[in-house]
């Protein structure tokens, strides 16, 4: 093989890619892709080519995370790429920052964080599913592999580590929801909306009063739970942001918390919140006749 390709990538079904390219070199990629030496050896002696690893047949899940593009606009306070916007998602869910995994450096400046599925759920791509600027690969699709080169420059491997299990918090996010919830609090609109109001008034008081060193894990509580109400539809996104943000009003600019720490955290903790969505209202409840 022209392109080296190493030991961790070499245990997983890999098929070629076109040279100097993302694009696959035969049409049934994810059927072909295969661990049989005899096999991989014949393509690559076809000539010069890069190599794909197909996410399915090897069991992985691979978390990618994109910089900005020069013409895409992002606002200061907001993460300022993958890596930026998985650490907040990460600390929204109270977990550390999931790098302690076999890693690759795209030659664009992003990421590839290499995990092994769960067996037991099929997890396909997505696209900002986990957030903005971060796309996952699994089932059906595939990433380019270390040693392959691109106009842009070279895939390097970043972190030489054995390929971790994908964390239980973001497989909660990537799983998809059941259109139909069977279980859960169902509240007749007018007990369900009281029951809102107070929730908020209740994650409101508890930022409003947080102390020093327990401000940001509170506020990422606070917005994850409000989250969880915007995604079932319970509660408007600008009435959750806008409480929140006058909750924090006290706490700026007091022991180093910045106006623009206390956007990200709130923007995180709402994304991380939406994606698990809480539903509250009994939807097929009738108000009774007069």
């Amino acid at each position: 093989m022209r392109v080296a390709l190493d030991a961790a990538a070499a245990e997983h079904a890999v098929f070629p890619l076109r040279p100097r390219s993302k694009k696959p070199a035969i049409v049934e990629w994810e059927a072909s892709a295969t661990t049989d030496p005899d096999q991989i050896r014949q393509w690559w002696l076809q000539g010069p080519q890069n190599v794909g690893i197909a996410c399915g047949p090897s069991g992985l899940l691979v978390v990618d995370l994109d910089t900005p593009h020069y013409s895409h606009a992002v606002e200061a306070d907001e993460p300022q790429g993958g890596r930026e916007m998985l650490a907040a998602l990460a600390a929204a869910a109270g977990e550390a920052f999931p790098d302690h995994t076999y890693t690759v450096a795209t030659p664009t400046g992003g990421q590839h964080l290499y995990f092994a599925a769960p067996p037991e759920l099929e997890l396909r791509c997505t696209v900002g599913r986990l957030g903005r600027w971060i796309d996952t690969r699994g089932a059906g699709g595939y990433v380019v592999a270390a040693g392959s080169v691109r106009p842009e420059g070279r895939y390097r491997l970043h972190r030489d580590a054995l390929i971790a299990p994908l964390p239980q918090w973001i497989i909660e996010a990537l799983t998809p929801h059941p259109a139909v919830e069977s279980t859960g609090l169902r509240l007749p609109p007018e007990r369900a909306a009281a029951y809102v109001a107070a929730v908020v008034r209740g994650e409101a008081d508890a930022v409003a009063r947080a102390v020093t060193g327990q401000r940001h894990h509170t506020l990422l509580r606070a917005a994850g739970a409000l989250g969880r109400l915007v995604g079932g539809q319970e509660l408007d996104y600008a009435a959750a942001e806008n409480t929140l943000r006058h909750a924090v009003e006290g706490h700026l600019g007091r022991d180093g918390f910045t106006p623009d720490e206390a956007d990200t955290t709130i923007r995180a903790g709402l994304a991380w919140g939406i994606q698990r969505p809480r539903h509250i209202t009994d939807t097929h409840h009738r108000p009774a006749q007069d």
